[in-house]
């Protein structure tokens, strides 16, 4: 029988070994690095797309600011706007305290009218307003005598006084008004400075803002104010 020679096994290198494992860690590592390419590539668009979606939020909330504030201040400036009653000069019609409603838009298209019930500025103060009744209307001549008013020599039929006049003030000689002025008064007359008085005096067309509309408060006085 014939007896071959053994072949030896012949043990890798330490230079082999160290290949191999080089090897296999990159056949682990290179399919995850690409796989991190990818998703990184694809973030990118992603966090771009963000960016332009938070810029057009940005924008249409700056738009709709602008929007909310040109028709809040158009509002304001030609519609109407809310005021607050200070003083008792127009007791009893309006009482301390109560917020008005003041539209602006009638007196646009016409002129106030006898006994309109106005919110005008007072020229000696710096953002005072005064609320009156108007009494006299441009070119009148107005005067009056013991309770009585009289416009151009006549006697006004009118019951808004909350009582008998005690002082004409001004108002006790014949006061003819100017082609854009009003006589105003307030109904509580013993407690009211309105046209009567030198600091007020005749109110120009001007100097009116509105008209006492709609009364908001109190809840239980709720409703139009009347005029008339």
């Amino acid at each position: 029988m014939r007896f071959g020679r053994k072949e030896e096994k012949q043990e890798p290198t330490h230079e082999e070994l160290m290949g191999l494992i080089q090897e296999m860690e990159d056949e682990n590592v290179g399919p995850s690095r690409a796989e991190g390419d990818e998703a990184g590539s694809s973030r990118r668009p992603e966090s771009a797309g963000e960016e332009r979606n938070i810029l057009r939020e940005v924008i249409s909330f700056l738009v709709y600011a602008a929007v909310i504030f040109g028709c809040t201040f158009l509002i304001i400036m030609f519609v109407a706007q809310r005021t607050s009653v200070s003083g008792h000069s127009m007791n009893d019609t309006l009482q301390d305290g109560d917020q008005l409603i003041l539209e602006k838009v009638s007196y646009r298209f016409r002129d106030p009218a006898r006994f309109d019930i106005v919110v005008f500025r007072y020229t000696h103060a710096k953002n005072m307003f005064y609320i009156k009744r108007i009494i006299g209307l441009p070119g009148e001549t107005v005067q009056i005598v013991g309770d009585d008013i009289y416009i151009d020599g006549e006697v006004l039929e009118e019951d808004y006084g909350l009582e008998p006049m005690q002082d004409p003030k001004l108002a006790a000689e014949p006061i003819t008004l100017g082609e854009d002025e009003y006589f105003v008064l307030g109904d509580n007359r013993n407690q009211s400075s309105d046209s009567r008085d030198p600091s007020v005096a005749n109110v120009k067309r001007s100097q009116i803002v509105g008209r006492a509309w709609l009364r908001i408060w109190p809840l239980d006085r709720l409703g139009f104010v009347s005029h008339r």
